[in-house]
């Protein structure tokens, strides 16, 4: 009885040292592969314009913000203000800085949005194609060596060049 499961337990063994060996593993470097498709170069441009129109938005406000700064301390230099009004300008101050921060945190926000917005159907069609040239050319797994996980690799491994072609760049 022993000896039938000693006999069990080195096939099982030997067939799945096989299995492990029949696995065929691929990788390519997302980072790169991205940057070369217009599409992803199309919605940088777009993002960077968002950015750029957004950011001075909130460069006007700033300096809007450090101007009524600047003029409430003249005026208290000068004493032009009671305590009473004094205070009423400095809760007016701490709003606007209120808004300004509330701002940057939208302009975050939105820019977030929109990369999500443009970059994910470009993400989805990538993943798409990477599992297409997995599955026509019997890859188990396909890594990406652009995270840094990969320790060795055989060059006739890198399937970055059928993905390419499956996203027609």
């Amino acid at each position: 009885m022993y000896r039938a499961y000693k006999y069990a337990l080195v096939f099982f063994f030997v067939a799945g040292l096989n299995l492990v060996h029949a696995q065929k593993i691929g990788y390519l470097n997302s980072v790169t592969l991205l940057q070369e498709i217009p599409e992803v170069k199309r919605a940088n441009s777009e993002l960077e314009a968002l950015q750029t129109q957004l950011q001075k938005k909130g460069e006007g406000m700033l300096q809007e913000f450090q101007r009524k700064y600047q003029e409430l301390q003249q005026k208290e230099q000068r004493g032009e203000l009671s305590p009473k009004q004094l205070e009423e300008e400095g809760t007016k101050l701490r709003e606007d800085d209120a808004k300004l921060q509330q701002y940057q945190q939208d302009m975050q926000q939105q820019l977030a949005s929109k990369r999500q917005e443009l970059l994910q159907p470009i993400l989805d069609n990538v993943s798409v194609k990477i599992e297409e040239v997995a599955k026509e050319n019997g890859y188990s797994y396909i890594l990406d060596e652009s995270q840094g996980s990969i320790l060795f690799k055989e060059e006739g491994m890198d399937v970055t060049s059928l993905v390419k072609a499956k996203l027609g760049i």
